[in-house]
């Protein structure tokens, strides 16, 4: 099995990146104008780029008013605090508390006024999730819709990668 060598790309490929994506042009010097800019085709690895123009972490508009609703009961600024501890029957769980302010390392997402934050360690186990507020027979509660959560407990509230 080993390691197999791919043969260099044609020279018809190159050329084509080369025509697609010329270098850049240097900046405007005084007074000079440039015509209008041509557009050109997307580079063949944009579509695989996508996750990561996706926002790391986002809030619901049923969690953002209750946030919203139990801040303006305490008195406390509309921040939701997002972490994720050692711990759970699944490995990791969650921890929602309101936070004082938010800390330059934090990760932001904002709906409708209210703010949700995720600490840079906790972002890299929670990239992509989704926080909700669900009030039904079962309870209310908030929820994590997490895509890296390889598997959870029953009550949602633990999680394993």
């Amino acid at each position: 099995m080993g390691c197999e060598r791919s043969e260099p790309p044609p020279a018809e490929y190159i050329a084509t990146l080369r025509a697609a994506h010329p270098p850049p042009t240097p900046p405007l010097q005084g007074g000079e104008k440039r015509g209008p800019v041509a557009l050109t085709p997307r580079p063949h690895y944009l579509p695989f780029m996508a996750t990561a123009l996706q926002p790391e972490i986002s809030l619901t508009q049923a969690a953002a008013a209750r946030v919203a609703a139990i801040a303006a009961k305490t008195g406390k600024p509309a921040i939701l605090r997002l972490s994720v501890e050692g711990g759970g029957c699944s490995g990791f769980q969650y921890k929602f508390g309101f936070a004082d302010s938010v800390a330059a390392e934090d990760s932001i997402a904002e709906t409708d006024g209210v703010k949700l934050v995720v600490d840079d360690i906790s972002l890299d186990l929670v990239r992509g999730c989704s926080v909700d507020f669900i009030d039904n027979l079962g309870g209310a509660h908030f929820t994590v819709q997490n895509p890296n959560a390889a598997s959870g407990c029953g009550c949602g509230t633990s999680f394993s990668v």
